[in-house]
């Protein structure tokens, strides 16, 4: 169980430490700047030692990476969870990436338990998050299914930034075809919705491919435009998600190979949350949507979800020390600032978000804009989810399984990323090699092709 835990916790500070991409340049000190690669190696090196403490003060971090290691008990705390990963075997050199502004430094490392590159990303010279993503020491190109879809590089604008890389899926030879967006959950996050090495955005483009419907998937505008966002203390679920969503939909109709009149919108997490405001913009938009997936969507509050899913992975503990109490009430009260919303002024920030983002969602009432849908709705959970559980799945059906527009659907033995699991496993799940379930694919399809 232990392990378990600290599996998920590893993946959870991957999430957390992503979101500090979005905060300011750390203060001037006299501390070392990452400025290359070999300072990515140093600092790696040390990281996966004996003596991981040694690189607390030394580097310049972000202010927010800073609170959020302070949180975890510092850089050995980091590293505690870390070493869910196993033993550390083969480091291999850093490479250097670009990300909008930021430097990102992979790391490809081989432990015991499984293969992953450790990113560093870089602001400035300052460390502003530290993640896992797949392993690429040894990787190969994988086959894709040059015979059945299209892999097209397909952009979106963004107003005042630039654009986010994307890629649409077509299935050949069945223009023109329905078409689905998908936005991913919180934090930021890539086209495939990455988690470690699961990849459950590009398991769904290829198999819905494969039932002749085409999938655009795209880049969160706070995983490309993190440095830009950074100054940005307004920002709120519209901007970082509801935004992009609608101007998707209306790009997506402009293409030759897509019907604009069957173009729908799925969102994962908290981008099945956003859905019910999204359905409210398109209908004020030249192209509407034709209909809308949620999966694993709450009805809660985000803060309640975060405290609840806190809670599950301590009582995974066959006993919790003191460091680990001090963790968890550390948690917990910085949640409870939340309880006095209107005494945040925009600078101040819960979890690496401003005030902003807390107070939109606080006036969100989903269950009320869900309400004003009138296209088909299908809404999944996974049974086995303990991030958003069947409790939201209930209050769901309680609210809408009389209406004649919405189809709902819950999986026995999928997780949150409907992928097999079980809950006791914690994110240990996460870890194995696997792919979105099959009927789950068919579900979508089926949903989508009967309209």
């Amino acid at each position: 169980m232990r392990n378990s835990l600290m599996k998920y916790v590893s993946l959870m500070m991957a999430l957390i430490l992503l979101l500090t991409a979005c905060a300011g340049a750390a203060e001037e000190q006299e501390k070392r700047k990452m400025e290359n690669a070999a300072d990515a190696d140093e600092w790696i090196s040390v990281f996966l030692g004996d003596h991981p403490e040694e690189l607390d003060g030394i580097w310049q971090m972000t202010v927010q990476m800073e609170q959020a290691a302070a949180l975890n008990g510092g850089v050995a705390g980091l590293a505690r969870q870390m070493a869910a990963l196993g033993t550390a075997e083969k480091i291999l050199p850093a490479y250097e990436g670009e990300l909008q502004g930021y430097k990102i430094f992979h790391v490809p490392c081989v432990f015991s338990a499984m293969s992953v590159d450790l990113l560093l990303v870089v602001q400035d010279g300052a460390i502003a998050g530290l993640q896992t993503d797949a392993y690429s020491g040894d990787r190969e190109e994988g086959q894709d299914d040059a015979d059945t879809f299209d892999s097209i590089e397909l952009n979106l604008p963004v107003p005042s930034l630039g654009e986010l890389p994307g890629i649409l899926t077509v299935p050949k030879g069945k223009d023109p075809c329905p078409a689905v967006v998908l936005l991913q959950g919180s934090g930021p996050s890539d086209k495939d919705e990455t988690v470690g090495t699961l990849k459950p955005f590009r398991d769904l483009a290829e198999g819905l491919a494969r039932y002749g419907i085409a999938v655009y998937r795209f880049d969160k505008r706070t995983y490309v435009y993190g440095a830009e966002l950074a100054a940005k203390k307004d920002i709120s679920l519209a901007d970082e998600t509801i935004e992009d969503a609608v101007n998707a939909v209306q790009m997506l109709a402009g293409q030759d190979r897509i019907d604009p009149n069957r173009i729908y919108v799925l969102g994962h997490s908290l981008g099945g949350n956003a859905i019910p405001a999204i359905a409210g913009k398109l209908k004020q938009s030249p192209v509407k949507a034709h209909g809308y997936i949620m999966m694993a969507a709450s009805p809660r509050p985000l803060d309640v979800l975060m405290r609840e899913q806190y809670g599950f992975l301590y009582s995974l503990l066959p006993e919790i020390t003191a460091e680990q109490q001090a963790e968890k009430d550390a948690l917990f009260a910085e949640l409870d600032r939340l309880k006095d919303l209107d005494t945040m002024t925009e600078d101040d920030s819960v979890a690496g978000v401003y005030a902003s983002y807390w107070k939109w969602l606080a006036t969100y009432d989903i269950l009320k804009a869900a309400e004003e849908i009138t296209e088909p709705v299908l809404l999944l959970q996974g049974e086995e989810d303990y991030q958003v559980t069947m409790t939201d799945f209930c209050m769901w059906q309680e609210a809408f399984r009389e209406k004649a527009n919405w189809q709902l659907i819950s999986y026995p033995g999928l997780t949150h990323l409907f992928m097999p699991g079980q809950k006791e496993e914690g994110s240990a799940a996460y870890t194995r090699e696997a792919r979105v379930d099959e009927q789950v694919i068919q579900d979508i399809a089926q949903f989508i092709l009967a309209e």
